[in-house]
């Protein structure tokens, strides 16, 4: 299936005056496990960096102060784990009406794969809210055959090039030597077994030339380094995304959005500091460079 080329770059409306935060929209980041504590805080800072007007942090309660403590404008919600301290069976039905609140779900940063992790997914997919999956709920759903068939609200996928392997059962080095034809593909394959009229699914394929795709849209990135290429970055670009979304932009256009100010944030911050010395949590400064300009 061929696609239309998107090349102009969505823009977010103007506040009003008399606006309050609940105009700006309410996050839900789910995430976070023993030793992946910064993932989830990076989310959610972003989110709140792209203009969310709430956002809530829910994470494992043994990491839940931690947390709390790195994103202090974020609320927070400690769920059941277990020994290891990732989430466990009972998490799940914890999170029913932390969902339900959300205007936006962002699941997977610094989530640990597991059947508790893999229910979670579930029930985010069962939801109809928006929905950002990324990092541990991407290799969670790869693991969910018939995911498409379950999905009953917009769903925007974030993968880097491994995780998409994992999603399309092939490798990671042939996605790379045909991005475009990989992602259409896939993007193809996912809306027949969605059926007709069932709600988007944008897939955003990470790395240099980062692509946006929906069933008749492409849109290929130009902003962006080698910098990018460090721990968190993709965090960032999923809170980011979801701010877009609870801000009331459709996926495939917060897609854009999001993916074109994470690559402009990462210019400037490398202009900086240099791409070596990049790291994720300059890219927070610097999205409001790129929401200002």
């Amino acid at each position: 299936m061929t696609r239309d080329l998107v090349t102009d770059v969505p823009t977010l409306p103007p506040r009003r005056l008399d606006a309050h935060k609940g105009d700006f929209g309410r996050v839900l980041v789910i995430g976070g496990s023993t030793g992946m504590i910064g993932a989830p805080a990076l989310a959610a800072l972003a989110a709140l960096r792209g203009g969310a007007g709430l956002v809530t942090v829910a994470v494992p309660a043994t990491i839940q102060q931690a947390v709390a403590t790195l994103c202090p404008c974020a609320m927070s919600i400690p769920l059941a784990a277990d020994g290891a301290g990732n989430l466990d069976a009972t998490a799940t039905p914890q999170l029913l009406d932390a969902i339900q609140a959300a205007d936006v779900v962002a699941a997977g940063p610094g989530l640990s794969p597991g059947c508790a992790q893999e229910q979670l997914v579930r029930l985010c997919l069962s939801q109809a809210k928006p929905l950002v999956l990324d990092a541990g709920a991407l290799r969670c759903l790869a693991r969910i055959d018939d995911w498409p068939a379950r999905q009953t609200g917009p769903v925007v996928l974030t993968p880097h090039p491994g995780e998409f392997a994992q999603l399309t059962h092939t490798t990671a080095a042939k996605i790379q030597t045909q991005r475009q034809a990989a992602a259409c593909e896939a993007s193809t394959h996912w809306a027949k077994a969605q059926g007709e009229n069932a709600p988007p699914c944008i897939l955003v394929l990470k790395g240099a030339g980062t692509l946006v795709v929906d069933k008749t849209r492409l849109f290929v990135n130009t902003t962006g380094n080698p910098g990018l290429a460090t721990a968190g970055s993709g965090d960032v670009l999923t809170g980011l995304l979801a701010a877009h979304l609870a801000q009331g932009l459709a996926p495939f256009e917060a897609s854009c959005l999001a993916v074109h100010q994470h690559g402009l944030a990462g210019d400037h911050a490398a202009q900086r500091l240099s791409q070596t010395a990049l790291i994720a949590t300059d890219l927070l400064e610097d999205i409001a460079q790129t929401i200002s300009a």
